[in-house]
C-alpha cells in the first residue's frame, strides 16, 4: 500500500475491511479511485490554466483576454472544449489511420502517468516508489513518440519536419536535464521525490526550505527551468509548432478531440514541469521559510502542504506565461547551440563541482 492509499483508506468512512471486499479487490478499487482523484482535477486544472495564461498574455499586451463566456470569462476553456468535442474527426486519405489515431492518445496518456509519483503533501502520493525521479525521466521521455508518430503518420511535409525537430530538441535538452538532476540526487542522496523534499528542510542557512538557496544548485535550477520550457515546446523554444514556417507542426492534420488531446497533454506537461521545479529545487510542499506555524495553518499539514505546492506551481506557471508573452522565438541553430554548447558543458561542470564539494565537506575527502 502506498502512503496515498493508506490516507485514502483512513478517509473512507466504511473502510475496506468491513466492506466485504478481498484485499486484492480493495487495493484495485482504491488505486482506481486514487488515479481519478489525480486525473480529474488535473484535467480541470488544464482548462483553467489555459484561461489563466490567456489572461496573462492579454494583461502584458494591454488587452482584455477572455471575458465573455461566464463570469470574467472563466468558462471560455470549457466552451472551447465543447466546440472541439462536437466537431468531426477528419483523417487524411493518405495517412496511416491506425498510427494517426494512436499518436494523440500516446501523448495524452504519457502526460498523465508521470503524475503517479508526484508527492502533493506529506504522504499524499499515489506511488511512493524509491526510484520516483528515474520514473519521471523515463515516462516523460516517452512523450516524444506521440509527436514523432503523429508527424510520420500524417504523411504530410510540415508535420514530418516538426517530428524531426521534436526528436532533436527533446534529446538535446534531456541530456542537460539528466546532469542537472544528478546534482540534486547527490545532495539529497535519494531518487525518492518525497525524500528529496524532506532533505530541503532548512537547507538555506537553516531559515529557508529549498535546494535553490545553495550557490551550487541555484544555477542548476536556472538551467532546469529553461530546459523545462524546451522540453514542453514552449516559447522561445516552440520551433516544433512554429506557425510561421510549419503551420501547426505535428498537429497540422488533426482536428476535433484528437487535436484537443495534444493540447491537454502539452499543458499537463507544463503543469508537471512547474511541479518538478517546485519539488526538486524550491521545497515542494514545504513553506518557503522554515517556521513552524507555516507548516499546518490550514486545517492539517496535508492540506497546508498542497497549498504551498500549488502556490509555488502558480508562480512558475506565471513565469512560463511571462516568457511566452515577451521573448521572441529562437532560430533553430540558436536552440541547438544553447543545449549542446552551453547547458551541457555547464551542467557537467556543476556535477564535478557538487561532487567535489560533497567529498570535501560531507565525506571528509573519503570515498562514500
Amino acid at each position: 500500500m502506498t502512503d496515498f492509499l493508506n490516507h485514502f483508506s483512513y478517509w473512507t468512512p466504511w473502510g475496506w475491511q468491513n466492506g466485504g471486499f478481498s484485499y486484492d479487490w480493495a487495493w484495485f478499487l482504491a488505486t482506481i479511485i486514487g488515479i481519478l482523484v489525480i486525473a480529474l482535477p488535473l484535467m480541470l486544472a488544464v482548462a483553467m490554466i489555459i484561461y489563466a495564461e490567456r489572461k496573462i498574455w492579454a494583461a502584458m499586451a494591454l488587452r482584455r483576454g477572455p471575458n465573455v463566456v461566464g463570469p470574467w470569462g472563466l468558462l471560455q476553456s470549457f466552451a472551447d472544449g465543447l466546440k472541439v468535442f462536437l466537431k468531426e474527426t477528419i483523417i487524411p486519405t493518405s495517412a496511416n489511420k491506425g498510427l494517426f489515431l494512436i499518436a494523440p492518445i500516446v501523448t495524452f496518456t504519457v502526460a498523465l502517468i508521470v503524475w503517479a509519483v508526484v508527492p502533493f503533501a506529506p504522504g499524499v502520493v499515489l506511488a511512493n516508489v524509491n526510484v520516483g525521479l528515474l520514473y519521471v525521466l523515463a515516462a516523460s521521455s516517452l512523450g516524444v513518440y506521440g509527436v514523432i508518430v503523429a508527424g510520420w503518420a500524417s504523411n504530410s511535409k510540415y508535420p514530418f519536419f516538426s517530428a524531426l525537430r521534436a526528436a532533436a530538441q527533446m534529446v538535446s535538452y534531456e541530456v542537460s536535464i539528466g546532469f542537472v538532476l544528478i546534482t540534486v540526487v547527490l545532495y539529497a542522496g535519494t531518487f525518492n521525490l518525497s525524500s528529496i523534499v524532506l532533505q530541503q528542510v532548512g537547507f538555506g542557512l537553516g531559515l529557508f526550505n529549498g535546494f535553490a538557496f545553495n550557490i551550487l544548485l541555484f544555477p542548476m535550477w536556472v538551467v532546469f527551468f529553461i530546459s523545462s520550457m524546451a522540453e514542453t515546446f514552449r516559447t522561445p523554444f516552440d520551433l516544433v509548432e512554429a506557425e510561421s514556417e510549419l503551420v501547426a507542426g505535428h498537429q497540422t492534420e488533426y482536428s476535433s478531440m484528437s487535436f484537443a488531446l495534444f493540447w491537454l497533454g502539452e499543458y499537463a506537461n507544463v503543469i508537471l514541469m512547474c511541479a518538478l521545479n517546485a519539488i526538486l529545487f524550491w521545497g515542494g510542499w514545504l513553506p518557503p521559510v522554515n517556521w513552524k506555524p507555516l507548516y499546518g495553518f490550514l486545517i492539517n499539514p496535508a492540506i497546508t502542504g498542497m497549498f504551498w505546492l500549488f502556490f509555488k506551481m502558480s508562480i512558475f506557471f506565471f513565469m512560463f506565461g511571462w516568457v511566452k508573452a515577451t521573448v521572441p522565438r529562437y532560430r533553430y541553430d540558436q536552440l541547438m547551440r544553447l543545449g549542446w554548447k552551453i547547458f551541457l558543458p555547464l551542467s557537467i561542470l556543476f556535477v564535478v563541482l557538487v561532487s567535489g564539494w560533497l567529498m570535501l565537506t560531507r565525506y571528509g575527502g573519503q570515498a562514500a
